[in-house]
């Protein structure tokens, strides 16, 4: 793929990733595939608040979806959460999401 269609993917990212930063749960879910809500949080350690900080490890194309992975860091913990976006409707959307070891060794 062009590094001009995953640079745009990586902008709506990191868009995603700051809404989810600040706890604006209403904007990030509203970047997600609304079928898949609320299932795709099942078993999936989140952010439920705004977080202390974050940084984006990883963003990448994977045949026809992206995938991006951010390491949030809470006052209690460390949540390595890696989302799966599809092309829908002529933008993309997160459809699922799933968690990865912050310290690396998944990610």
């Amino acid at each position: 793929m062009p590094e001009s269609d995953l640079d745009q993917f990586r902008q709506i990212y990191e868009r995603h990733v700051e809404h989810v930063r600040v706890g604006d749960t209403k904007a990030a879910i509203a970047e997600m595939v609304s079928a898949n809500v609320p299932a795709v949080f099942d078993g999936v350690d989140v952010p439920r608040s705004a977080v202390e900080s974050v940084e984006i490890v990883d963003v990448r194309a994977d045949g026809d979806l992206r995938i991006g992975e951010a390491v949030y860091r809470l006052p209690d913990r460390t949540i390595g959460l890696r989302s799966i976006w599809e092309h829908h409707g002529g933008r993309w959307l997160a459809a699922g999401l799933e968690n990865f070891d912050p310290l690396g060794s998944d990610a």
